[in-house]
């Protein structure tokens, strides 16, 4: 027997996006025609017992999913893919799609947990002024001029929401998304998990920070051009390489600019690749052209474009904020995992347990498990706002 409520096909076509399909490839999927897929999606037919089964199946959702509607009303601003213009518009929207429910999740969390306030620097910023804003923005969070060790740590102390997911495909390695619930603002940063690099993530992190503070968050992406888009990248880039390697200090540690094998020394202490660090050092005119050109083709003929010293060793950087939060909620016997899918369900978020350990960056069987973590420092609220 159905459910008495209406079948919502807005639901439908967010699974559908969520996996990152077209209605073709769904249509093939379930065995029905295009057009009867778009019928659905607009509410102008319903789907038959089978056919939702098949649905189901195809998308996996559980039947609940469908038959509910959004209860937040989430706006949201641009979202900043690296390498925009190589990545498919549909995985693009997989992903914004994902970060939309996570968002669901997130405010049903925040009924229970006290989760840091977002900080950061509300300032009059201009492109033209990168190197200057970058050090605004180190000064305003007070981190002097020393490495910054854990850039996710970082951001998640600040307020940012991060969590890390495998991104479809490789060439979405981060991407970041302001939304706008109840007018508070909430700043999204998901890392892809598909590369295992402690340096790559440190300065994905940073690039995301870059667009957070430099760039218009009501931009239409989609309406810039190759040439627009390409000098948004280039000042995120800017950004991160200014953060991360603060102009006075750098300099000061390259005390062999030319040699490729002190820069892995300077890894180790800057949490850097060693391909951003000749970068930076060209830019700051520590070296010249040729210089860098050099270094470049030595890194080319080591083969470590892909994969750079100490990548093995170096400890990658993992979310942290959302995961204790369940840990916390576990381990204090607040909810227990069918207990929080409940409260999900209960805010029209049906979904699979699986499903929402993989967007909170949870080890698979967390919420059939109540083991807690140490290091909890986030704190329960008194009671949930209802």
């Amino acid at each position: 027997m159905l459910d008495p409520r209406e079948f919502n096909g807005e639901r439908l076509k967010a699974a559908r996006i969520y996996r990152g399909k077209t209605i073709a490839e769904l249509a093939d999927d379930i065995g029905v025609t295009k057009q009867s897929v778009s019928l659905y999606e607009n509410g102008k037919t319903k789907p038959s017992l089978e056919t939702l089964f098949k649905l189901i199946s195809a998308l996996g959702f559980p039947r609940e999913y469908f038959y509910e509607e959004d209860k937040k009303e989430i706006k949201t601003g641009a979202t900043f893919f690296r390498a925009l213009l190589t990545t498919n518009k549909k995985d693009r929207l997989s992903q914004e799609q994902k970060t939309k429910v996570l968002s669901q999740i997130y405010h049903v969390l925040n009924q229970y947990v006290d989760f840091p306030n977002l900080n950061i620097p509300l300032l009059p910023l201009q492109a033209s002024d990168i190197e200057k804003v970058a050090q605004e923005v180190r000064n305003y969070w007070s981190l002097g001029m020393e490495p910054i060790n854990n850039m996710v740590h970082l951001l998640e102390k600040n307020g940012f929401i991060v969590s890390a997911f495998q991104t479809d495909g490789n060439t979405i390695d981060a991407f970041s998304q302001r939304q706008e619930t109840n007018n508070d603002d909430f700043i999204f940063v998901v890392l892809g998990s598909n590369k295992n690099s402690a340096a790559r993530r440190q300065f994905d992190a940073a690039h995301e920070l870059g667009h957070i503070i430099l760039h218009d968050w009501f931009l239409d992406l989609e309406l810039l051009t190759r040439e627009e888009f390409r000098q948004l990248e280039n000042e995120a880039n800017q950004f991160a390489a200014a953060f991360l390697l603060p102009k006075d200090a750098f300099i000061r540690d390259l005390i062999y600019p030319n040699k490729l094998e002190f820069y892995v020394e300077l890894k180790k202490k800057w949490k850097v690749s060693i391909s951003a660090m000749i970068v930076r050092a060209y830019q700051l005119k520590v070296i010249n052209y040729n210089q860098y050109q050099y270094l470049m083709r030595q890194i080319s003929k080591n083969g470590w474009r892909t994969k750079e010293p100490l990548d093995n060793i170096l400890q990658v950087a993992k979310p942290t904020v959302l995961r204790r939060a369940i840990e916390l909620l576990l381990s204090n016997g607040v909810l227990s995992g069918d207990m929080l899918m409940q409260q999900l369900s209960n805010n029209n978020i049906s979904l699979h347990k699986s499903e929402v350990e993989m967007l909170l960056g949870l080890d698979e069987g967390t919420l059939n498990d109540s083991k807690s973590l140490p290091g909890v420092v986030l704190s329960i609220k008194n009671r949930p706002n209802q």
